[in-house]
């Protein structure tokens, strides 16, 4: 089964503030919960994402298992949006789109999110009992670090 996730968040940023940090792979580790354990492997220095771009992870989503994760970005519109989806992990399908838009005094960050676990009806006992919960924690911590990082940026 597919599931959707749909978050928004108003930060009060320019829309060049917004790509450029969220368009820097470098940056996903400060908006990602520490117990996750989050490391890029990849050495991508300062680039921006590009179509076609691989990024190499390790994370540890569940009981601080560590498993191997890659991404690729695979559609890109500077600087509305930008889109990647999981080559290598811990899911059978997860696509994630990242948009933004300008709005009075800021942006609104969309994240658009569409997972399937692997394992059948046991992937979707998993969802229920922790995965999902843990999805939604992922994109709450998300949204505390945005607001740590951008408390009063001015547009």
């Amino acid at each position: 089964m597919i599931y959707h996730y749909n978050t928004e968040h108003f930060l009060p940023i320019s829309m060049e503030q917004a790509w450029d940090f969220f368009s820097s792979a470098q940056n996903l580790s400060k908006i990602t919960p520490p117990e996750m354990s989050f490391k890029i492997l990849t050495n991508l220095g300062d680039q921006e994402v590009f179509e076609g771009m691989l990024i190499d992870y390790i994370v540890k989503p569940i009981m601080g298992i560590p498993l191997p994760w890659q991404t690729e970005i695979y559609k890109v519109n500077k600087p509305n949006s930008f889109s990647d989806r999981q080559l290598k992990g811990p899911y059978k399908i997860w696509e994630h789109t990242h948009s933004f838009s300008q709005m009075e005094n800021g942006v609104l960050i969309k994240d658009e999110v569409n997972y399937e676990l692997p394992l059948g009806i046991l992937g979707n006992i998993a969802h229920a009992i922790f995965v999902k919960k843990k999805v939604e924690s992922i994109f709450k911590f998300r949204e505390q670090a945005l607001n740590r990082l951008f408390p009063k940026a001015v547009v």
